[in-house]
């Protein structure tokens, strides 16, 4: 392993346990439907002895970094979106609604968690989305009242417009990606606060966005999806 970035560094200067297994850790986490009592077992198999709260934390205070870091080599995406939202539980029986959308390969455009399904939720998530991955041409969504008026009013203030197509066939592509998420998030058994949830959240997508190929290597390179995940690490 080399030796972590100085983001990194700063995060875990006073945790004594090796890189490896603190990063191996998280990837575990938000890469398989685990819960923190299955690594705890896991690690100790391989006579590590972590502590389940431990685990828990070492992702909430590595994941922001690697968030960033893989942000700036995540590969551009399609101007053809599919946007959809599902809901997550935190605090008990509130359920929270994540944002997410793909283009028609796939790919993972962007996500965002937020407390309310609603016009302004859907807006704030299409305003970072095209931030981050500028300006699509057509965005597809199902018959969600508050995703038109989200796109309606970015619409109102362009020039070009974004095309906006309403149908719940062409968006199976996103609801199917749902899953993937859903997968890993059902052992968590939940969230116990919005702040957790985003974090925890956002590393299970950065993990299915580098296992779908969205993160740029060098040429020629095909590292493994455990590799590339080590290597915005350091």
């Amino acid at each position: 392993m080399k030796t972590m970035n100085p983001a990194m560094a700063r995060v875990l200067k006073r945790l004594h346990y090796p890189l490896d297994v603190m990063l191996t850790c998280v990837r575990w986490y938000v890469a398989y439907p685990l819960s923190l009592r299955h690594l705890e077992d896991m690690t100790a198999e391989r006579g590590v002895s972590v502590d389940h709260s431990t685990v828990h934390r070492w992702a909430i205070k590595v994941l922001p970094v690697l968030e960033k870091a893989f942000r700036r080599r995540k590969r551009p995406v399609g101007k053809s979106w599919r946007m959809d939202e599902t809901y997550i539980r935190v605090g008990g029986p509130v359920e929270s609604a994540l944002y997410r959308a793909v283009d028609k390969d796939g790919n993972t455009i962007d996500f965002l968690l937020r407390t309310h399904r609603d016009k302004t939720a859907a807006r704030r998530y299409f305003e970072k989305s095209i931030a981050q991955n500028d300006i699509p041409e057509t965005v597809t969504i199902d018959k969600s009242g508050a995703n038109l008026a989200a796109l309606e009013a970015i619409n109102a203030g362009r020039e070009a417009p974004i095309r906006i197509r309403q149908s719940k066939y062409l968006n199976n592509l996103v609801e199917q990606d749902h899953r993937a998420i859903k997968r890993r998030t059902r052992p968590m058994l939940g969230f116990k606060t919005f702040r957790c949830a985003r974090i925890l959240l956002a590393g299970i997508e950065i993990m299915h966005m580098i296992a779908k190929g969205q993160m740029k290597c060098a040429r020629g390179a095909h590292p493994s999806a455990a590799d590339q995940f080590y290597e915005i690490a350091t």
